[in-house]
């Protein structure tokens, strides 16, 4: 069974917040512990290519996806073999396996990985280390790994964690600092920052500047500050909106803040798998309201062929507001060849 991500995590009053997480607590304090025993415990291959890392410290949608995306792309424009590793969560096939989107689906590979192979060169592996080792194998010079801050089988030349930067609503970023299931962190919050070498928090397109409070979180660590942008206009027209993503009500105040006149939006677990009775009920109330309709490109790879051409795709990407740094980040590593070559290129 597929679970919401809670938003009482990341309020202070209101039930079942304070209730659940006295009673979970318990819970949180040895998922941390078994984390902490395993990364420590981990004995990481070396590669002889750079290996970056686009973590999160939390469960639940951050846009780190977007932003490995992004970085394939300029790594990609500078010439480099850049290849993708993703576990491919909720993909049946062990791997590795290079995802190949005319054979493979969402089943096989999860949808993720199926949304990268679109545009680069992406490996699925549950072993991380045997994924990295074929993608070598096929001629990678450098590895983006989506998702893995808190997996040490492979060495990783930079680790990157990705932060939610929507804050707008939420009195805690990262909930009272408790552990998965009384909270949102996969681990606690220093201990995670410990591992990683820069932080990209990520932004609406309409929030100018995060809240200081949060930056104020990072210590040291370097920040670097990134868009999510919509790369079209949702279509004219009243639209039946849904979404199974890690925080699907951010997809619903962007569908807003991009103009889509919205009927109603459905929000389901991320993720989730969609057969025919769920989207026969979307169409039905879709046909109530007169509406079309619309979701995310992450959920629309996971229709089925038949319903692809009935539901628009809203597709978003990460733009850096200082590119020069994160290619910075890139050079510093031997991931990119040349600056210049990227920036006249972008």
């Amino acid at each position: 069974m597929k679970l919401s991500t809670p938003q009482w995590w990341y309020r202070r009053e209101g039930a079942p917040g304070p209730v659940l997480r006295a009673l979970l607590r318990p819970i949180s304090w040895a998922f941390a512990a078994v984390t902490e025993f395993r990364i420590s415990r981990a004995k990481p291959l070396t590669l002889s290519i750079p290996v970056i890392c686009v973590g999160n410290l939390t469960v639940g949608g951050t846009g780190k996806t977007p932003v490995v995306r992004e970085i394939l792309r300029l790594l990609t424009a500078d010439g480099a073999a850049a290849h993708g590793l993703s576990r491919g969560y909720g993909g049946r096939l062990p791997g590795p396996v290079q995802v190949d989107p005319s054979l493979h689906g969402f089943t096989d590979v999860g949808d993720e990985p199926v949304m990268l192979a679109q545009g680069f060169p992406v490996w699925v592996s549950r072993d991380r280390a045997a994924g990295a080792v074929a993608a070598l194998g096929a001629g990678a010079d450098v590895i983006v790994m989506d998702d893995g801050h808190q997996n040490s089988s492979l060495t990783k030349s930079l680790s990157i964690v990705v932060v939610d930067g929507e804050t707008r609503d939420l009195e805690w970023p990262f909930g009272d600092g408790a552990v998965f299931p009384s909270g949102p962190l996969r681990e606690p919050l220093k201990r995670g920052l410990a591992r990683a070498d820069a932080v990209i928090v990520l932004m609406p397109g309409d929030l100018e500047i995060p809240d200081p409070e949060l930056l104020n979180l990072f210590g040291d660590k370097p920040v670097l500050l990134a868009r999510l942008l919509a790369n079209t206009s949702p279509p004219p027209g009243r639209q039946l909106g849904f979404a199974g993503v890690g925080k699907p009500w951010k997809v619903e105040r962007a569908l807003r803040a991009a103009g889509c006149d919205l009927a109603d939006f459905i929000r389901f677990a991320d993720h989730q798998v969609y057969d025919e009775t769920t989207l026969g009920t979307l169409q039905a109330q879709a046909t109530a309201h007169q509406a079309g309709l619309i979701t995310t490109e992450k959920d629309w790879v996971r229709l089925p062929n038949l319903w692809r051409n009935r539901i628009v795709a809203w597709p978003v990407r990460a733009q850096f507001d200082n590119e020069a740094a994160v290619l910075e980040l890139l050079r510093q590593v031997g991931a990119l060849k040349s600056i210049g070559t990227v920036l006249s290129s972008s």
